[in-house]
């Protein structure tokens, strides 16, 4: 083999694509999750159901549709689809009010910025509406061609892996190929299903461990943090691709 061919498969070698990354919002991008928590809470209140927040906040990241049957097998209640709707639309009605009091997690803004600086594909998927999303990602300053994947678009909210699947497919790319970042054991665990490399941030609440059992390769704080480690992941700046792109 000459020298030319060598040269060739080197440099074949190298042009290894960034992998494309998934992001949930919730817990992720955007500190909401405890005020899920308290929406939820005030909600079983009203239907007078005794639910202790943890027990709560041990299933966000999860659809209502989901993890509703569960939580009200556990008191004694009927998980029929009607109670279930009337739940999910109550809790939509004090969730609203709290979205004015949601923040940016640190980091978010400039890591999504990053990755476009750098033309790593990326884009979200969430669980939530599209209504409440568009209104959650307001202050992320997002492109406007992005394809964000909410719970509408999909039968099946996480822990299923249909909103990453969908997503991966939304930006051309398989969902092998992808990373995917989120906050929650039922981030990690949708795309174990689906064989993609996990990253866990623990600014959703959850602890490093339950995040590494769900499936994390790796574990951060927060965007910031993870912005700031992106090469462990294989994702090195490349000042070439960034002045063509």
């Amino acid at each position: 083999m000459n020298n030319n061919s060598n040269a060739n498969e080197t440099s074949q070698r190298q042009a290894v694509p960034f992998p494309p990354m998934l992001f949930d919002l919730d817990g992720t991008l955007v500190d909401s999750a405890y005020q899920h928590v308290v929406a939820w809470h005030e909600t079983f209140t009203d239907f007078r159901m005794d639910i202790p927040n943890w027990k709560i906040h041990r299933r966000i990241g999860m659809s209502g549709s989901f993890f509703l049957p569960g939580l009200l097998r556990e008191i004694g209640h009927s998980a029929n689809s009607a109670t279930i709707k009337r739940l999910e639309k109550r809790h939509a009605k004090y969730f609203s009010p709290k979205i004015k009091t949601v923040r940016i997690l640190p980091g978010a803004r400039e890591l999504l910025q990053h990755l476009s600086k750098i033309g790593l594909p990326w884009t979200i998927a969430t669980s939530g509406e599209r209504a409440k999303t568009e209104k959650l990602v307001k202050d992320l300053h997002l492109p406007e061609s992005l394809p964000i994947v909410t719970g509408d678009d999909v039968k099946n909210a996480k822990p299923a892996p249909d909103i990453f699947l969908f997503a991966s497919e939304k930006l051309g790319v398989s969902i092998s190929d992808c990373i995917i970042v989120g906050d929650s054991p039922w981030d990690l665990l949708a795309g174990r299903r689906m064989k993609a490399l996990g990253v866990g941030l623990r600014c959703g609440g959850y602890a490093k461990e339950e995040l590494e059992r769900a499936g994390a390769h790796l574990v951060y704080d927060d965007p910031a943090e993870l912005l700031e480690n992106l090469a462990e992941l294989g994702i090195k700046e490349d000042k070439a691709r960034i002045r063509r792109t």
